[in-house]
């Protein structure tokens, strides 16, 4: 079912599927990688601060969230530059990032400074063409992955502490509207007890605090079926609007990011790793990407 696509990786997420090869970025190599359809690695560039979300602006640039400094990275003919300073607008790591068609980006962050602890609702970011930024949704549970429908007016959101996707219409300058839940993928009531259990600050350890699946990475398809990487289940998931679960994918390891690509568009990878735990991510190199073909082809961004 599955193909090895890439190994002896720390933490890969981001995953993206553009120029007929898979980009990703590796939070403990410090940098974004690209794997071919030949299986060939290549390191594209560094980023000391903890690379994470990408996307492409019309001019070929590559935006890159750089996570420990709350910056968005350009990258253009090999020369790395500042795109966007986001550290005014949040106190917390930034992280998974959308680009929609004109190269306006979407930059969502953790909620919390450190792994797991002290978690807070939070804000998700817009930063136009030009790099100018500012603050665009407020009250989100950790926005992780995010998607844009291929007519660009509408987003749908991972919140993955909320175990929810969420989605918003876009109007014509890049603001958001009508937030609704889209699909709720964690019962209320066990997220109400979630809430709980951060507000008394009460220690947990991932995959055992929440049994049901919440959103990390995301990618759409032509059918309007959103599939979810659930570090929490260890699987990938199809839902469409509503909440309906068309199909679930065991993954061999926890999975945390997933992006539709390759010559048909059907090829469906998977970022998977053991833990998201720093400590342990950082010194320990079991991160895998895997694919595996599923019916329906890629759509929308990223």
């Amino acid at each position: 079912m599955f193909e090895l696509v890439a190994e002896n990786l720390h933490f890969s997420e981001g995953p993206r599927w553009h120029q007929n090869k898979l980009w990703f970025s590796d939070f403990y190599q410090h940098a974004v990688f690209s794997v071919d359809e030949r299986g060939i690695l290549e390191k594209v560039v560094d980023i000391p601060n903890q690379p994470s979300g990408l996307g492409w602006m019309p001019d070929g640039s590559m935006l890159i969230v750089s996570m420990l400094d709350r910056k968005v990275m350009k990258f253009k003919e090999g020369q790395l530059s500042v795109h966007s300073d986001l550290s005014q607008l949040t106190a917390f790591r930034c992280n998974d990032m959308v680009v929609d068609e004109i190269g306006n980006a979407y930059v969502g962050n953790f909620g919390s400074l450190y792994h797991a602890k002290n978690i807070k609702p939070t804000c998700l970011i817009f930063v136009n063409i030009n790099g100018d930024a500012k603050i665009i949704e407020h009250n989100l549970d950790f926005p992780n992955g995010t998607v844009i429908t291929p007519d660009g007016k509408k987003m749908i959101i991972g919140e993955t502490y909320g175990g929810r996707l969420t989605s918003f219409d876009i109007n014509s300058d890049g603001s958001l509207t009508n937030r609704q839940i889209w699909a709720q993928m964690m019962p209320t009531s066990y997220y109400l007890l979630t809430k709980i259990v951060r507000a008394l600050k009460i220690p947990v350890k991932e995959g055992r605090a929440t049994p049901y699946p919440v959103p990390d990475g995301i990618c759409l398809d032509d059918h309007n079926g959103v599939w979810v990487a659930s570090p929490t289940t260890s699987e990938v998931i199809r839902y469409t609007q509503g909440g309906e679960v068309t199909q679930r994918i065991t993954t061999p390891d926890r999975a945390y990011a997933c992006m539709l690509g390759g010559k048909t568009g059907t090829t469906l990878f998977i970022s998977t790793a053991k833990t998201s735990d720093p400590e342990i991510a950082s010194r320990e190199k079991n991160g895998k990407i895997y694919s595996t073909e599923v019916e329906y082809p890629r759509a929308g961004k990223p």
